[in-house]
């Protein structure tokens, strides 16, 4: 069902990432990682910007961290290279090279990212309270395996079109789901940027395991919140689905999202999916769809679905409701919402 490790066909993996600065900000907290997991090799050079993809599958990642001076880089800088120094240990010693035991190893490292910045944080005054968003994503034969921690994107870019994989844990997206807002009013929210969870301030994180089937000529696009704020998924589509040369697509994203303002740090990752080894065609839809890991295995648990009030009244007439105090795992988490006239 899930991949297929021993396909003697080749897939081809082309990738490339690029991180700016943005128009506003003076430091980059945000850090990104691509790598080939069957040579161990972490880095944008040649090798790995056009590889095969070996038995042990190939690992990309964006963080997008928070928490003021250098803390926020500190925090994504941790997790990129916990999640795949971790993956390259326990992924590598494993002897069955099976979807389920890649999805687990996956998101097991994420979670160890998760402790090490919490654990940095609490000996480290001058940094606590740090966190970064991640969206890490392995690939293993013709399937995908994605970890979502925050609102950091992955995008499938099939056939011209955008699918959204990933699902934002954040206060938005929850209200969106409960029908308190629509996705147009959400995106124009002040509030827009409140995130569910991060990477580092509470000890365990809950973290959302999904997967993906691959075919040929599928893109796949990461990218921090400083590129999906500003940019549309239908411009990533545009851009990514039809620029062959990943390095001028990273460049175009990253120059439109500055055109509008660039308020933030950039950060995208493009790779494209080609050969035998990837179906010319397949039923299956893109989009969320949670992997189903076997008892044995670490359960994954996605963030609680936001259960608000009734749909509140059109805008135009609407006052400030109510406010929300959510309490969430191991920490306690302030949650605040007004609806706005």
């Amino acid at each position: 069902m899930f991949g297929r490790p021993s396909n003697p066909k080749p897939i081809r993996v082309r990738v490339f990432g690029k991180t700016d600065l943005g128009k506003t900000r003076d430091h980059n907290e945000d850090c990104f990682l691509v790598a080939d997991l069957t040579r161990g090799d972490a880095s944008l050079q040649p090798q790995v910007r056009d590889h095969e993809l070996g038995p042990r599958g190939s690992l990309l990642v964006v963080a997008d961290g928070m928490g003021g001076a250098a803390a926020g880089e500190v925090a994504s800088e941790m997790a990129t290279k916990t999640i795949y120094e971790q993956l390259k240990k326990s992924w590598g010693e494993e002897t069955e090279l099976t979807a389920q035991r890649f999805a687990a190893r996956l998101k097991e490292a994420v979670e160890t990212a998760n402790g090490h910045i919490h654990a940095y944080a609490k000996a480290h005054p001058e940094v606590r309270g740090m966190g970064t968003t991640t969206t890490a994503v392995g690939v293993l034969a013709d399937h995908l395996y994605l970890t979502q921690v925050g609102d950091s994107r992955a995008y499938l870019v099939r056939d011209g079109v955008a699918v959204q994989l990933t699902k934002d844990q954040s206060l938005m997206q929850r209200l969106v789901e409960a029908g308190e807002l629509t996705e147009e009013e959400a995106a124009q929210s002040e509030r827009r940027n409140i995130i569910l969870q991060a990477l580092g301030p509470d000890p365990k994180v809950k973290v959302d395991l999904t997967f993906q089937d691959l075919r040929r000529g599928d893109v796949l696009v990461l990218c921090s919140d400083g590129l999906s704020g500003l940019v549309k998924k239908e411009e990533i589509a545009a851009i990514a689905g039809k620029e062959q040369d990943l390095a001028t697509a990273c460049d175009k994203l990253i120059a439109l999202a500055n055109d509008r303002g660039g308020p933030d740090n950039i950060t995208v990752v493009i790779a494209r999916f080609e050969g035998d080894g990837l179906p010319a065609e397949t039923a299956e839809q893109a989009g969320h769809q949670t992997y189903p890991l076997i008892d044995t295995e670490t359960s994954t648990e996605p963030v609680p679905v936001y259960k608000g009030s009734k749909p509140p009244v059109p805008a135009r007439k609407a006052r400030a409701r109510w406010l929300i105090l959510l309490l969430a795992g191991a920490g306690a988490a302030a949650l605040y919402l007004a609806l706005a006239r």
